[in-house]
């Protein structure tokens, strides 16, 4: 990137966010501390009113604005690429907010830009397989977005897996994050007194409160690296045949896999799971070609079905 490129794709950062940290523009763009001070220089000496703070950041003066930017083709691309990929991931209120800046952004194209974007919509599908909320017309995703940026109590109904009914939790969200097809959402819960794990197809309802956060919490990947659902999660432990371990490699995320090692005929992986039950009906499935290392308990519930799968054999 030649030093135009550079400074002109600071001054986007600069406008894009509230504080930006000279050692982030350092990273992004690969290059020296005094080359960011000496760029930031530049923009200064054009006429950006550019505020600096020792050990704070740099921003811009509330109220500056550039006319709109030219997008490239490749970035025009990738935007087609995330607008299927939100129809298919969000609820139905962040599609709808997306389509909307969609259009806004299509606006500023070029001609030629815009031609070759309207082409590509026709070139490019996302098949996702469950669905990730309760009802297609859900709000899920932006009512909980919405409940974290404004740090305002969000009330749920939520159907946990042992439950057969749901039950209200005033939450308090500190993030969320998709994985496995589905979004979950880690909160501190009024009623458990401690945070949880909330999968958003098991939340019937979602609604924000006008109360304020009672707590402070820390970012969510602190969280999601931190083992704090430890205590809700069952070390699993179990050797596969390397014969059968090929075809559930995508199932067995699912199920809380977390590593594995390879011997000579055996794949000895491990699991963290929440239900040792659920486990264990997923277990039966490779049962004739694998067995259980640890925990007993879950032996004892594979035993358990094993006999009542010979028993109805037997009526």
């Amino acid at each position: 990137m030649n030093r135009f490129d550079r400074i002109t794709a600071i001054l986007i950062q600069l406008q894009s966010r509230k504080i930006v940290k000279a050692q982030d523009l350092a990273e992004r763009f690969e290059i020296s501390l005094r080359t960011v001070y000496r760029d930031i220089n530049s923009l200064a000496e054009a006429g950006v009113p550019i505020i600096g703070e020792a050990g704070v950041g740099y921003s811009i003066m509330d109220g500056y604005r550039l006319p709109p930017v030219m997008f490239t083709k490749e970035e025009a691309r990738t935007f087609i690429t995330a607008e299927k990929l939100m129809e298919k991931f969000t609820d139905f209120s962040t599609q709808s907010h997306y389509q909307a800046a969609m259009y806004k952004i299509k606006a500023v194209l070029r001609s030629t830009e815009k031609s070759m974007v309207e082409n590509l919509e026709n070139h490019i599908e996302v098949r996702s397989r469950p669905r990730a909320f309760h009802q297609s017309n859900s709000n899920t995703l932006d009512v909980l977005l919405k409940s974290i940026s404004e740090r305002k109590i969000a009330k749920i109904l939520y159907v946990a897996l042992s439950a057969s009914e749901p039950v209200e939790r005033v939450v308090e969200p500190v993030g969320v994050y998709h994985e496995n097809n589905y979004w979950y959402t880690i909160a501190f819960c009024h009623l458990r007194n401690d945070y949880r794990n909330f999968r958003s197809d098991r939340i019937m309802q979602c609604d924000i409160t006008d109360r304020p956060f009672v707590h402070k919490h820390a970012p969510l990947k602190d969280f999601m690296h931190d083992s704090w659902e430890n205590d809700n999660m069952r070390l699993v432990r179990v050797r596969v045949n390397k014969r059968v371990a090929r075809y559930i490699r995508e199932q067995r995320s699912y199920y809380g896999f977390a590593s594995e090692v390879e011997t000579d005929d055996y794949i000895e992986m491990t699991f963290l799971s929440a239900s040792l039950e659920g486990f264990a009906r997923w277990y039966l499935m490779i049962a004739p070609e694998a067995c259980i290392m640890e925990p007993e308990s879950l032996k004892t519930i594979v035993r358990q079905l094993s006999e009542q799968i010979l028993e109805n054999l037997n009526h």
